[in-house]
């Protein structure tokens, strides 16, 4: 919304898509005629066909997360691996029933069928049997006034599965006090719902991301379970 408004002056549409190198083509993308929602890249194009599912490759209802899955081949599509035929098969076409191909990524699809994605599967978060994508948590934080940017990780919790446990870059000259946090807990609830159980925040001056600017929420994770932090080749600092 802040480019459409900024940038496009309310006049340039943004045309969001979805796809990966091993996809060789762009999957999910709007038509010219497509009416769009900021946030979703509308639905798959046509001749792909595209589903929502659970573990065990069944449909999800209407606006539930699950697991975003190709389900027939394509003509644009990775064939294999070099070298790794089988790391190709076993990682992309046998993780869900049904022969359908896996793409990593989480998602859910509205009332209208648009797709929306939340994010990876490794970086979803699963509060009392409901599944949240950490960029969706995410942003429901960064819409505060007063936080720049965020990063979100799950906590283990005896009762809940996973508490949020949250990482903030806050504006300057603010400070993570008892009635912000308190601010924040009813923003976050107000944007996403009673799912979005929020646990520690924590303020920091910045976020491990990639050179390219991908927060590394992994390393979050391994730092917050005493864990090696495994390869930072790709760390910015």
């Amino acid at each position: 919304m802040w480019f459409y408004k900024n940038v496009g002056k309310e006049k340039t549409p943004i045309m969001d898509t979805w796809w990966q190198t091993e996809t060789g083509m762009h999957m999910i993308a709007p038509l010219p005629v497509s009416p769009l929602k900021p946030g979703s890249p509308t639905r798959a194009l046509p001749g792909i066909e595209m589903d929502v599912v659970d573990e065990k490759g069944q449909r999800v209802p209407p606006g539930k997360g699950g697991y975003l899955v190709i389900k027939k081949p394509w003509p644009a599509m990775l064939r294999t691996l070099y070298k790794e035929e089988e790391r190709y098969e076993d990682t992309y076409w046998k993780q869900i029933p049904g022969g359908v191909y896996m793409a990593g990524d989480m998602a859910r699809i509205d009332e209208d069928g648009y797709i929306w994605i939340q994010g990876r599967s490794d970086d979803v978060l699963k509060i009392a049997g409901h599944r949240i994508g950490t960029s969706e948590v995410e942003s429901a934080f960064v819409s505060h006034p007063l936080v720049v940017e965020a990063a979100v990780i799950g906590k283990s919790d005896p009762i809940k599965g996973q508490v949020i446990k949250s990482f903030l870059i806050l504006k300057e000259g603010h400070k993570l006090n008892t009635a912000l946090i308190e601010d924040l807990q009813k923003h976050v609830r107000y944007e996403m719902g009673p799912v979005a159980v929020l646990g520690e925040m924590v303020q920091v001056n910045k976020l491990p991301k990639t050179r390219s600017g991908k927060i590394m929420r992994r390393i979050l994770r391994a730092q917050e379970e005493g864990k090696d932090l495994g390869d930072t080749s790709t760390l910015e600092d």
